[in-house]
């Protein structure tokens, strides 16, 4: 069975952080990192080369593929901040229709800037994910 490529490492998730470009972004990039800190508990770690996570999960689908992936965390990516909703938004309709202006994948959530949401709306949000990820997997 394929290994994810996509794990855990001791890269610096500061130094990543400070050497995002521009400027407005690093620091939507670090408002997100202390939210998602606040909101899991958990401190930032580097998964793979651009994404910071916060705790991990346990997952295994009906085919017996299982393994590891975080529980939450988000990527300062070039077109938009992309923030993983690991346990999706769809559930959520009444915080997605406040938000503010985003685009949305199967578990990411995109946003060109922070400016452009209501950050309240985004912490529930998250909150929100947070718990169900916990009361649904095992999670670490």
């Amino acid at each position: 069975m394929a290994e994810n490529k996509t794990k855990p490492n001791a890269r610096d998730p500061d130094a990543f952080i400070d050497a995002v470009e521009p400027e407005w972004k690093r620091r939507d990039a670090r408002a997100i990192c202390a939210m998602m800190e606040r909101l899991s508990g958990k401190p930032p770690v580097m998964w793979g080369g651009s994404i910071v996570g916060f705790g991990q999960y346990h997952y295994k689908y009906e085919s017996g593929r299982e393994g590891d992936s975080l529980m939450t965390g988000f990527s300062p990516r070039k077109a938009a901040l992309t923030l993983y909703v690991m346990g999706g938004f769809r559930q959520r309709p009444d915080l997605m229709e406040r938000l503010g202006k985003y685009k949305t994948g199967k578990s990411c959530l995109y946003v060109k800037r922070l400016s452009d949401i209501d950050l309240e709306v985004l912490e529930a949000l998250i909150a929100a994910d947070i718990a169900y990820m916990r009361a649904n997997y095992d999670t670490t």
